[in-house]
């Protein structure tokens, strides 16, 4: 298989390239790199979430398929009260949120694989731009997994060419009413119920 962002230990060297994040009054300085989601950049769908999703809560956030830590450092930034839960099973991306969590002085973020997860921790909101090219099997596990965790709402970005409208017609299928918050550049943002 070649090496994809939701390999456990991907197989290209290191590369890492720095970029601003800019989003909703965090600016935040980040480091990517090769076998990550989104080297060098923040990805639309991502910039999408973050613009257009309601402001997160308080207590315990999940941000899902952390990458190297866009979302989560946002959070973190955003609610500093908050505990953040940034979940990956890639190893070099827990790396990278570990030092960008650092860079930033953000103590309030927790890296880990999902495992490590204490199975009592409950979380008041999920966030995510899920790992929709694992397959629809894995991501629908995924999401089946984590989602009975979530005491409030789950805000998930997905690319409408990418199969968001399914999406969200399987989660109201399988209990989860999703309703659609916003269209944006392509993407749809997803309110989990």
């Amino acid at each position: 298989m070649t090496d994809q962002y939701f390999s456990e230990q991907p197989g290209s060297a290191s590369d890492p390239v720095s970029f601003r994040l800019e989003v909703g009054g965090v600016a935040l300085d980040l480091t990517t790199d090769a076998g990550v989601f989104s080297r060098g950049r923040l990805d639309k769908g991502t910039r999408v979430l973050l613009a257009h999703a309601p402001e997160p809560a308080e207590g315990d956030l999940l941000d899902l398929g952390c990458g190297y830590g866009p979302i989560a450092l946002w959070l973190a930034a955003q609610q500093p009260g908050a505990t953040v839960w940034a979940v990956d099973v890639n190893d070099r991306a827990l790396d990278l949120v570990r030092a960008n969590a650092a860079a930033a002085r953000l103590s309030n973020v927790r890296v880990c694989r999902p495992d490590e997860v204490p199975d009592d921790v409950r979380f008041a909101q999920l966030w995510s731009n899920p790992p929709i090219r694992s397959g629809k099997a894995a991501l629908h596990e995924l999401l089946l997994r984590w989602l009975p965790r979530v005491d409030g709402p789950s805000y998930l970005v997905v690319s409408k060419n990418l199969g968001s409208d399914s999406l969200a017609r399987w989660l109201t299928e399988q209990g989860h009413p999703t309703t659609r918050l916003s269209s944006n550049a392509g993407f749809r943002v997803l309110e989990v119920a």
